[in-house]
């Protein structure tokens, strides 16, 4: 009896062993299974941080060179705008110029005639000092001063001025002294007559006026 319990658990313990080692296996299969996975799992990670990489290193490039193409668009739009400037600047040079020069070309055509004119101003003056005075009421001597006036308010709308002289000092700037006289109450280097009047045009001399200075 004794022997056949012996037996009994003997096998029993050799079927506990058995299972034990069943479910060690099973852990075994399931731990290698694991393993195969991550092992598996690995690569795709690698091959994903790979790929982010080279989509970095893409970005990186790609943002370099879009940066050099935008440094020659700012540069060429600088280029642009200084060639812009400057031709800007020339013109308005050019215009100024021009503006000078036809300014100056109509003051030198204003002077020749007004030039031209004081010649018969002249006259009209030399006709108007002849008048005897008991004819000065007459209709002719009247014509005469209305004529001489319109001329000198048309000299004095255009900026034409007569030159003073008498009782002024003598400015070769102005006077042309074509006579001299030792004139004691005059003053030293005063003009004291008038032979020819002188004319200014905006400040220029058209013609000096011709007169007798005292020394």
């Amino acid at each position: 009896m004794s022997e056949e319990k012996k037996d009994y658990n003997t096998i029993e313990e050799e079927t506990v062993s058995g299972q034990e080692t069943e479910e060690i296996l099973k852990e075994d299969d399931e731990n290698l299974t694991e393993k195969a996975a991550c092992e598996e799992c690995q690569p795709e990670e690698a091959t994903d941080e790979a790929e982010d990489g080279a989509e970095e290193k893409g970005s990186e490039k790609k943002g370099f060179f879009g940066k050099k193409k935008k440094d020659k668009k700012d540069e060429k739009i600088e280029e642009l705008t200084d060639m812009v400037k400057r031709q800007m600047a020339e013109f308005d040079n050019f215009r100024k110029r021009t503006e000078k020069e036809k300014a100056s070309m109509y003051e030198i055509g204003a002077r020749d005639i007004v030039e031209k004119i004081l010649p018969i101003v002249d006259s009209f003056e030399r006709g108007l000092a002849a008048v005897p005075e008991d004819e000065k009421d007459s209709p002719f001597a009247d014509g005469m001063e209305k004529i001489y006036r319109q001329l000198m308010t048309a000299f004095e709308q255009m900026g034409v001025k007569a030159i003073e002289a008498v009782g002024q000092e003598f400015n070769p700037d102005f006077h042309n002294a074509v006579m001299h006289v030792e004139d004691e109450e005059a003053g030293e280097n005063i003009v004291v007559e008038e032979f020819q009047k002188g004319y200014t045009y905006k400040d220029h001399v058209i013609r000096h006026s011709m007169v007798k200075v005292a020394n």
